[in-house]
């Protein structure tokens, strides 16, 4: 009989973002490649709209389950997510919420084997920095116990984890699809760059329009195009942030796009960028040098891990637009240079690839279900 795995997930298709994409990612190759019989449970609505969407669903393949939930979005409450396990032989827990702590407290009464992915955990900001902490060393602490396995999603996660989860913490960095977004980005040289993701308080968006802005000193052509999930901040206001720098008409901002309509706008840039002031991962930045894309980073751990690993990317100094500029314009190329280069990016993050990070999970969880 086929191992059956529950996903749990606070938000997933049609919500975009870098946690959703993991899950069904990882949901999409359990079921295809490694006979598991995979499905998702999640919340009923996006955060941020109202409609809801259907109790029971498919997504690429992928059966879901949508849960009523009430709260706020940063912890929403759904202790009816008890009703929908059925017959899952392993509960995979994604992200440090709600759901990691009430399935962990109801364990006496579900009774499964639980393994969690830490996706960053809950310091993607540092709005509540003492309150996080506090909760951290008492509740998540507690929590922990109850799981298998806690699979850190980076380095930085494993560190972050490594104390409260001594002697059950393993580190499986996220894949991603390859064939997504694969050779997406400009066939010939442009000045375009693109940003794509949540519009969050952490990705620091209001930064990109200065960087912008001294680019457009240099050369005219140079454009920007911001892409992704409304969050915290609205597409009005990065429109109002551009207004605000003198960069307005060289600004394009798509909210909610399609992956198809996302890979015909990454088909228009030779660059990708992304400033933000914390990570767990950085799958956008990797999706982006599947397609081909040269990196513009923050100087954060998981960025400068990528750019050493792979030997490509840039580190941006926020502090210093008029010199991130500089480095964006040296680094114009010629045709033929620029064409070795975005086929070199492409290549340098096949160690993503989910094939090879699925495997690894499953074994996660075999080995869990074993030492139950």
């Amino acid at each position: 009989m086929a191992l059956k795995i529950a996903h749990i997930v606070r938000q997933f298709s049609p919500s975009i973002g870098g946690l959703e994409t993991a899950v069904l990612n990882l949901a999409q190759k359990q079921r295809e490649t490694l006979g598991i019989d995979a499905y998702v449970v999640t919340l009923e609505r996006v955060f941020g709209l109202n409609a809801k969407l259907p109790a029971q669903d498919e997504v690429a393949g992928v059966p879901v389950v949508r849960l009523p939930w009430w709260g706020s979005t940063r912890y929403p409450l759904a202790p009816s997510v008890l009703l929908h396990l059925g017959a899952a032989d392993i509960l995979h827990v994604h992200a440090i919420d709600f759901f990691f702590d009430f399935l962990a407290l109801t364990q006496p009464i579900h009774r499964r084997a639980m393994v969690a992915s830490t996706h960053g955990g809950f310091f993607h900001t540092g709005r509540f920095a003492r309150i996080k902490r506090l909760w951290f060393n008492t509740v998540t602490r507690a929590s922990i116990r109850a799981y298998g396995r806690i699979i850190a999603c980076s380095q930085s996660d494993a560190a972050l984890f490594r104390h409260h989860a001594a002697g059950r913490l393993i580190t499986i960095e996220n894949g991603i699809d390859r064939e997504k977004f694969r050779g997406a980005a400009a066939q010939t040289q442009t000045r375009t760059i693109i940003y794509f993701g949540r519009f969050a308080e952490n990705k620091r968006l209001s930064s990109l329009f200065p960087i912008l802005a001294a680019l457009q000193e240099k050369h005219p052509d140079w454009r920007l195009i911001v892409a992704g999930r409304e969050g915290e901040i609205k597409a009005e206001q990065i429109l109002e942030m551009a207004r605000h720098a003198g960069v307005a008409t060289a600004v394009s901002c798509v909210a909610e796009p399609s992956d198809e309509q996302l890979r015909r706008l990454i088909g228009e840039a030779s660059f990708f960028i992304c400033l933000s002031s914390y990570e767990g991962f950085g799958m956008a930045a990797v999706e982006a040098m599947s397609a081909g894309l040269l990196p513009i980073l923050s100087d954060i751990p998981p960025f400068r891990r990528l750019c050493e690993e792979t030997d490509f990317g840039l580190v941006a100094t926020l502090d210093d637009p008029h010199g991130t500029a500089e480095m964006m314009e040296a680094n114009i190329l010629d045709e033929t240079a620029y064409r070795i280069r975005r086929a070199s990016v492409q290549d340098a993050v096949r160690q993503y690839d989910w094939n090879n990070v699925a495997k690894q999970y499953s074994d996660a969880c075999h080995e869990v279900l074993a030492q139950k």
